[in-house]
């Protein structure tokens, strides 16, 4: 057996991330097994009196839709549009999950009802970032005859209705063996290609689909011998046994710091590194890296290509705590920071923060940054003449929070404020100072003497002041604890004060 192997660099090109500009034209079927996520947050600060077990002290609860409706949700993450098919209870559950999908712009749910089955429920339980507890609330396994009339003919719209097709099957019922080949046959006479996030030992069940995405556990498992993720040649011979045994036209393997490999029916194989920089969370990320994948695809790219938008997608969303989305602002950021790193290394300059003048601009940036699940903080500022103080404020609340918006008053607002003869650095230096700082995640230049009105566009999930203010007392604190954030302050370090600096220089200079 003879194959073509390339290893492609991580900057080979970047061309693909051009698919997403007509994502917004696509529609997706997602078809699978759907559940509802829930996750809850707190701190272990003991051991339990009854048992040699952590005492979690819950902070907050998040209940998002999981299974193939995390699918579901980064295809209308990413700007395209998704057509949800899948199976639920008669319960209580299966009612939060239509609410959570009535909320969601892009995604059309139809859920059919198994009056014998139940809603699939997982409950993680997370501590300090970490993992502690998982509990499982599964469905019977299996589907009455009436569920399965009432999928079929959800499936029959969706995929009429469809640009492409993804199964996403975590082995719950819903894509068993049966019911797969009336899907299947459904989507041959459609004419509509199919993406598989494969769960099945036997991979035979998937035979007439396009392309599959098993990680590296679940490829050795179907070639029925141990593979070493980090041999190439090894990964790629299963993956093609696989690939001819079954029918399939390609095979996308994704192995984790290994990276992703794509073997074709004709032999070839192409390897790309892993693009994630720090993981946190693989919850999901096999849903992300699918929904990718078939929206790069059914947006006209080729398969490589669409590979590389689905591996990006999936470095940015193993950087995130639970199952989470990716947009192409995110995607297109972290390739921008990937570059940058090569630079960097190379010798060129590091990235800046984006700037804005807008509160408007700021809210629309800073909104996606929320919907994927990260929290954002603001501070503000004149921020004249950098000095440690300030360094030791946004550094603090940069730590408190997972994106960071630095506001700094115009040039305008500081003279009212500080007098004449200031500001000492114009306003579009002092942002591109800030912007260049590492926990600096936007810069944000307002006109306004407070920060009262950008915090209302904003609707932060975090405020930070420096000095010794009261946190009831500080501008916009209303407004951020009404919607359940919070308001930190951090002491200013004595002796480090713009208003000491500039002092300190007239005197030198008389």
């Amino acid at each position: 057996m003879s194959t073509s192997s390339v290893r492609a660099a991580g900057a080979a090109r970047v061309d693909f991330l051009d698919l997403d500009r007509r994502f917004g034209a696509v529609t997706v079927a997602v078809i699978g097994d759907v559940m509802l996520d829930r996750f809850v947050y707190g701190k272990v600060e003991r051991i339990s009196p009854e048992a040699p077990i952590p005492v979690l002290r819950v902070e907050r609860r998040r209940t998002m839709i999981g299974g193939a409706g995390n699918a579901a949700r980064n295809v209308a993450s990413l700007g395209a549009h998704a057509r949800l098919v899948a199976v639920v209870g008669p319960d209580a559950a299966a009612a939060e999950l239509r609410d959570l999908l009535a909320a969601e712009d892009r995604i059309t749910g139809d859920l059919a009802v198994d009056i014998d089955g139940g809603t699939i429920v997982k409950t993680r339980y997370v501590a300090q970032s970490q993992q502690l507890l998982r509990s499982d609330e599964d469905g019977p396994g299996g589907l009455s005859l009436t569920a399965h009339a009432g999928l079929m003919a959800a499936v029959a719209e969706a995929v009429a209705a469809a640009d492409i097709v993804l199964l996403s099957d975590y082995g719950k019922g819903v894509l068993a063996p049966d019911i797969l080949t009336d899907i299947m046959a459904c989507c041959l006479a459609a004419g509509r290609p199919v993406v598989v996030d494969p769960k099945a030992r036997d991979l035979s069940r998937y035979r007439g689909a396009m392309v599959l995405t098993p990680n590296a556990a679940e490829l050795a498992v179907a070639a029925g011998e141990a593979i070493d993720p980090a041999d190439d040649d090894a990964v790629t011979r299963a993956a093609l046994a696989l690939v001819r045994a079954h029918g399939f036209q390609h095979l996308v393997a994704t192995r984790g710091a290994h990276g992703v490999t794509v073997v074709g029916a004709d032999g070839s194989a192409v390897h790309l590194p892993a693009r994630a920089r720090e993981v946190f969370d693989v919850s999901g990320a096999g849903d992300t890296l699918v929904a990718a994948l078939a929206c790069g695809l059914a947006a006209g790219g080729s398969l490589v290509d669409a590979v590389q938008y689905a591996n990006a997608a999936a470095g940015v969303v193993v950087g995130k705590l639970g199952t989470a989305t990716v947009t192409p602002t995110e995607i297109r950021a972290a390739a921008a920071g990937d570059a940058e790193a090569r630079s960097v290394a190379a010798g060129g300059a590091p990235r800046h923060a984006r700037v804005v003048d807008s509160a408007a601009e700021a809210a629309r940036i800073t909104a996606g940054w929320q919907r994927d699940g990260l929290s954002v903080g603001v501070t503000n500022g004149c921020f004249d003449l950098l000095h440690r103080g300030h360094l030791d404020v946004i550094g603090k609340a940069r730590a408190a929070c997972d994106r960071l918006v630095v506001a700094v008053n115009a040039d305008a607002s500081v003279r009212r404020l500080k007098g004449p003869s200031r500001p000492v650095q114009d306003q579009d230096t002092r942002a591109a100072v800030l912007a260049a700082l590492a926990d600096v995640d936007l810069v944000l230049i307002f006109a306004e003497d407070t920060p009262a009105e950008l915090i209302a566009a904003i609707r932060p999930d975090l405020l930070v002041k420096g000095g010794d203010y009261r946190p009831d007392t500080v501008v916009g604190a209303d407004v951020v604890t009404a919607r359940g954030g919070r308001v930190m302050i951090v002491p200013i370090l004595p002796g480090h004060s713009t208003t000491a600096t500039v002092a300190r220089i007239n005197q030198s200079s008389d």
